[in-house]
């Protein structure tokens, strides 16, 4: 089939600006809709996790500073990605959280048993996301490694997050006078040891 020239047109600077000028905007107000969320749901776990999400984001923009990666519009969208998937790494951890409070379960042990339990589950979905990145960064075109490589450095830096951080500061709240208040937490507790 012989190619025919039908549109041509040029496209300067300021509308690839704008999209990414667009786009920041659209990641805090979903970033600041999703802290809301988090609080409003897991109380105090809940600003322990935007906690250990600052800290995520420090150390994401740390190593891209270190290792020079251009945030384009499609790096912008991995990074995104990834603080999505540092949220849901926390959500599993605490909902798990909440099972074992409400089987009356002292703080320690139920912080202990709800990693163990999300860990799984994270665990999985992180290494599929990872092998997907691998194979995006083996395989695609040059936009979409800048994805790939922001979106699997945000991952393997949301493990460290969730697993170490959070873990760590509820670790620091796991006192008797705190985890015996269920409301804290965002649930009734019935039995309280």
């Amino acid at each position: 089939m012989p190619i025919n020239l039908i549109n041509q047109q040029t496209i300067g600077p300021s509308l690839g600006s704008e999209s990414l000028y667009s786009s920041l905007n659209a990641a805090i107000i979903g970033l600041i809709l999703v802290l809301i969320f988090m609080l409003l749901v897991y109380r105090l776990p809940g600003l322990l996790a935007i906690l250990s999400l600052c800290v995520y984001g420090i150390l994401v923009l740390a190593i891209f500073k270190l290792w020079p990666v251009t945030l384009t519009l499609a790096g912008m969208a991995g990074f995104i990605l990834s603080i999505g998937m540092a949220v849901d790494a926390n959500v599993l951890i605490f909902e798990r959280l909440k099972e074992e409070l409400r089987l009356g379960k002292p703080m320690d042990l139920a912080i202990d048993e709800a990693f163990n339990r999300a860990w799984p589950s994270i665990r999985d979905g992180n290494v599929s996301t990872l092998i997907t990145c691998f194979i995006l960064v083996q395989f695609s075109t040059s936009v979409v490694k800048g994805f790939a490589i922001t979106l699997g450095l945000g991952v393997i830096i949301s493990m460290f997050s969730a697993i170490v951080v959070t873990k760590n500061l509820l670790q620091l709240i796991a006192v008797k006078r705190i985890s015996n208040i269920g409301w804290l937490f965002g649930i009734k507790l019935n039995n309280t040891k």
